[in-house]
């Protein structure tokens, strides 16, 4: 258990809702492509993920342990489930995050009216993608719209909302904001 569930929060680097993880099924994962593709999202379309080789590695490891596990529906068998070849759920999912999160410690942090959540891990995905584009250079006001489709949002706005300002994304973007105050990227 502790290995599937590794590799479930690795899912962060691709940014998935929980229950889009959850339901995931061997066929969904083309290891060979490094894409994973999400079916019957939070607005009922399809989408192509790509992963990176890191992921991808923990992918196959998990693949090939499921493979030991009954495969009740063959290809079409959830991706992650319990030792009998059941699904997880994703009210037991959340209460191992809740435990294994009180068990390393983490709290409520200060300033904070609640503890960390599952689904904050999406968030934090999309955080650490934009202090990567800022870090690199990249046109990041282009790319948000990029970010949009790849998290499965329908507009722009809902993947602003997960933007949260933190200390790491503040020192990405400063230099870039006081360049433009200083007239570099615009005129007048």
């Amino acid at each position: 258990m502790p290995a599937i569930y590794r590799t479930l929060l690795l899912l962060y680097g691709t940014g998935m809702r929980i229950g889009e993880a959850l339901r995931l099924v061997l066929e969904d994962m083309n290891l060979s492509e490094q894409i994973i593709t999400v079916r019957d999202t939070k607005f009922f379309k399809k989408r192509l993920l790509p992963i990176g080789p890191k992921l991808n590695r923990e992918l196959a490891a998990h693949i090939e342990r499921r493979r030991l596990l009954p495969l009740p529906h063959g290809e079409e068998s959830p991706l992650f489930t319990t030792r009998d070849g059941r699904p997880w759920h994703y009210v037991r999912v959340i209460s191992w995050f809740q435990h294994v999160r009180h068990a390393a410690g983490i709290s409520c942090p200060v300033g904070e009216t609640r503890p960390p959540r599952l689904h904050d891990i999406r968030h934090t995905a999309a955080v650490h993608r934009v202090i990567a584009w800022y870090r690199s250079g990249q046109d990041v006001q282009r790319l948000l719209p990029q970010l949009a489709t790849y998290l499965g949002h329908i507009d722009i706005r809902s993947t602003q909302r997960y933007l949260h300002m933190t200390p790491d994304l503040l020192d990405a973007a400063s230099p870039r904001f006081a360049q433009y105050a200083m007239g570099a990227d615009h005129e007048g």
